[in-house]
């Protein structure tokens, strides 16, 4: 389940196949015919769906995947939960094998782990309607993932197929991609909706007037959830608003 295209280094290959056998058959879509769909997406074997339904307030971000040797590795940020816990729950889940931590700050820690053929891959049916993965995060509930596609029929295809896959499909919010009402800054709708309910609830004040646990549970997502959402958020609001066009910082306060 890869979620970013940026692939460098000797020896990565993107995965193929679907792509490839229609592209010749796609008809360019017109611009603003396109659709933004949260879907809340979940199977038995989805990318760590056993893992994330063992441990308690867990989330996971994936990165990016890359091949090498016939071997495919996903790269994944892993919110909350012990990493003992979560050793143990990769040796039991039969969608990955192999788990190297290659960074831990704070909660959050960064595995490379090998995908077994026993995993089911969104990857092919996202790219086959020529699908953008805007945002994904693996919770205990489901794979719940921000979607853009270039028309309705698209992700009426791409909901077809994944119950081709009996991977159960939920539509929680859709909008069209020429909607006014787009995101600020880049930002995703959650990430958005986040930093407008901590705004006008005292979450930037000082001292604040609600904390990340009461956020969470107003919003019905987990603590780790609303800390990565807030994160990512802040991280692309900085990107956005302190860099100029030529990627220097702009001067004056």
């Amino acid at each position: 389940m890869s979620t970013d295209a940026r692939q460098s280094g000797p020896r990565r290959e993107t995965e193929s196949g679907p792509v490839e056998r229609t592209r010749r058959d796609r008809t360019p879509a017109t611009a603003g015919d396109g659709v933004v769909a949260e879907l809340h997406l979940d199977h038995d074997r989805l990318l760590l769906r056993p893992t994330l339904r063992s441990i308690d307030d867990v989330s996971v971000t994936p990165e990016y995947r890359a091949r090498n040797d016939g071997v495919c590795y996903q790269f994944v940020t892993v919110r909350g939960g012990q990493l003992s816990d979560l050793l143990a729950a990769f040796e039991r889940d039969p969608t990955v094998a192999n788990p190297v931590c290659v960074d831990r700050t704070g909660d959050r820690v960064a595995f490379r782990l090998e995908v077994t053929d026993r995993a089911v891959s969104l990857s092919g049916p996202i790219a086959e309607q020529g699908g953008r993965v805007l945002d994904a995060d693996g919770t205990t509930a489901a794979w719940i993932f921000q979607l853009q596609f270039p028309s309705r029929d698209a992700l009426v295809a791409f909901n077809d197929a994944c119950k081709d896959r009996d991977i159960s499909v939920q539509v929680t919010q859709l909008r069209s991609s020429s909607d006014d009402a787009e995101p600020v800054l880049g930002l995703t709708d959650k990430q958005q909706h986040l930093l407008s309910v901590a705004y006008e609830l005292g979450y930037f004040d000082v001292p604040r007037g609600i904390s990340q646990d009461e956020l969470a549970a107003k919003l019905g997502v987990s603590k780790s959830a609303i800390s990565q959402r807030l994160r990512r958020a802040m991280t692309e609001l900085c990107a956005t608003s302190l860099s100029s066009p030529g990627g220097a910082a702009p001067s004056g306060d």
